[in-house]
């Protein structure tokens, strides 16, 4: 094994994706006036701040060498469980928040632990808690849920000022989460053993680390993530609906590859997930500005270099051997 390559694998690709971030960011300002306004660019973080914060959780899933296809649908479960809890139970809003967050995190540790001592593929049991959280979604309601809540509307409503410009509450709750994964995948033991396992489960279980433990920890960190996402995505829609965040568990995937973390698991950087968020964003917005494209393109392009960075990581890959 090349451990040159091997070290470098990671940073080779974070380090294209913020080339590509930098060099759609001056393409779009040399096509379209004020696409380089700093408030623009902070609407890449406002916009975007539930998927940062889905990315994170899934950062740490795809590090472990497993995948989470659930977080969509525990987004959309979160903003149904918070509006029916405030609209019809009238429940305090800061005692809904704690409780979604609470749920979130058992349903995630609720799949590790099935992953882990079922010996079960996560593919499979994170599809079925994908399929049971949208389920959820609909016995509560079938309609959306219009939030009217005083915190909740205040919490949409607030503009931050940031250097001219400003960011929502939402934008610096993701910004602070991201801070806590850095610390935690760096500087803590539960993110040396999330990085052990995704090298290689086996070696990580002889050497002593909690294996079932930290894959519980890992599942119940995205599930919160994802819950945490509903709660943003509640302030910045003030409705709970089951149809919110289709296919997000694919963009907070593409967006975690595309930062630099590798698909088999053990490399890459939490960070990461800004970066390939911020990509994400910019590609809508270039769209946005263009006006004559259909929505639909971001999709496209999107895939376009997911494809791109997955055939790199085969290639590093095939170079570590």
């Amino acid at each position: 094994m090349n451990v040159h390559l091997l070290a470098k694998a990671p940073s080779f690709t974070s380090l294209v994706t913020v080339a590509l971030l930098v060099a759609m960011l001056l393409v779009g300002g040399a096509l379209y006036d004020g696409f380089l306004s700093l408030q623009v660019l902070l609407n890449l973080l406002i916009d975007n701040a539930f998927l940062l914060v889905i990315a994170i959780g899934m950062g740490f899933v795809i590090l472990s060498g497993g995948i989470d296809l659930s977080v969509g649908a525990v987004l959309a479960l979160a903003t149904m469980i918070a509006a029916w809890l405030l609209q019809v139970a009238h429940w305090p809003p800061l005692a809904v928040i704690a409780f979604v967050l609470l749920l979130g995190a058992g349903f995630g540790a609720g799949m590790g632990a099935i992953i882990h001592y079922f010996r079960l593929q996560p593919f499979i049991v994170t599809l079925a808690g994908m399929f049971l959280a949208r389920g959820l979604c609909y016995l509560i309601s079938i309609e959306s849920i219009t939030i009217d809540d005083p915190l909740f509307v205040a919490m949409s409503q607030t503009q931050m000022p940031f250097f001219g410009g400003f960011l929502s509450p939402g934008a610096l709750i993701a910004l602070g989460m991201l801070g806590l994964a850095i610390w935690l995948a760096h500087y803590s033991g539960f993110g040396r053993a999330v990085y052990a396992i995704g090298g290689n489960e086996t070696s990580a279980a002889m050497m002593g680390l909690a294996v079932g433990r930290t894959k519980v920890l890992v599942y119940a960190l995205s599930s919160f993530c994802a819950a945490l996402a509903g709660v943003l995505f509640a302030f910045y829609m003030l409705s709970g609906y089951g149809l919110h965040a289709q296919g997000t568990e694919l963009d907070a995937i593409a967006a975690v590859v595309i930062g630099g973390t590798l698909l088999t698991g053990g490399y890459g950087y939490v960070a990461g997930a800004l970066s390939g968020v911020l990509v994400l964003g910019t590609i809508q917005t270039l769209i946005a500005f263009d006006g004559t494209l259909s929505s639909w393109w971001t999709r496209i392009v999107i895939g376009g270099l997911l494809f791109v960075f997955c055939v790199v990581q085969r290639v590093m890959a095939f170079g570590r051997k």
